[in-house]
């Protein structure tokens, strides 16, 4: 049987769980077997910006971090359960990814 990778990856936390949870409701019903959602590791992007502009006065120092989140899940790929999880509503920034493995 074909497998399908799914990744999902966000800077919000709650819309990856969100949307796995939706996955997990789909897998259910449709009685697939399912791994994850895995999580992998968080990639933080960090900025350190002066706060003075021209560079007079006291050394300040602005540091901003964006953290990005992401999960990744393997399930057996039968025809309904792809059109179901096609269907699972996608919020704004959450980046989805779905690979058919051999």
């Amino acid at each position: 049987m074909p497998k399908a990778r799914i990744k999902l990856a966000s800077t919000d936390i709650n819309k990856i769980n969100q949307t796995c949870q939706f996955i997990e409701d789909v897998v259910e019903k449709t009685g697939v077997k399912m791994r994850g959602p895995i999580p992998l590791p968080t990639k933080k992007l960090r900025i350190t910006t002066r706060k003075s502009p021209c560079g007079n006065g006291t050394e300040t120092w602005d540091r901003f971090e964006m953290r990005i989140h992401k999960r990744l899940i393997d399930l057996d790929a039968d025809e309904r359960t792809l059109r179901l999880v096609m269907k699972v509503p996608v919020p704004d920034g959450l980046n989805i990814e779905i690979e058919m493995l051999d």
